[in-house]
């Protein structure tokens, strides 16, 4: 999660690869639904769907990344990660009225706080691995 701009899809399509699981873009994910509503109900339907989707794949025994800003406590709440990764490289995304509702998260699983090279991915990626296995 972080604000538009973070590098959340960034990080997002890396991690996927080297966890090998699934991966769903917010942005995507709109689209396929053609919701574009970002008044505060929006938000928790959509928070909602990815919680869906999500809760699909594990269903299926897969790791999933679900990678969107989630932007409020309540958005979170209703999506209820088992594991956030705040990528938290920006003050300021580039659309006003998120950066207005943004609530920073206080439990985070891990906070990411400058854009990583490939090294710092994959260091990541092992930490996220060990975390995943119970180490």
């Amino acid at each position: 999660m972080g604000l538009p701009g973070a590098g959340k899809t960034w990080l997002s399509t890396r991690l996927q690869k080297h966890l090998e699981c699934a991966w769903f873009n917010a942005d995507k994910v709109r689209e396929m639904a053609n919701d574009w509503d970002f008044s505060p109900e929006g938000r928790i339907r959509q928070s909602n769907r990815m919680r869906n989707i999500a809760d699909y794949e594990k269903s299926q025994g897969r790791t999933v990344i679900c990678d969107f800003v989630c932007p409020t406590k309540a958005t979170r709440a209703e999506f209820d990660a088992d594991m956030i990764i705040w990528i938290d490289t920006i003050k300021e995304g580039r659309f006003a009225d998120t950066n207005k509702l943004f609530e920073p998260p206080k439990n985070v699983t891990f906070r990411v706080d400058k854009h990583l090279n490939e090294a710092g991915m994959t260091e990541l990626a092992d930490m996220v691995k060990k975390l995943l296995k119970g180490e």
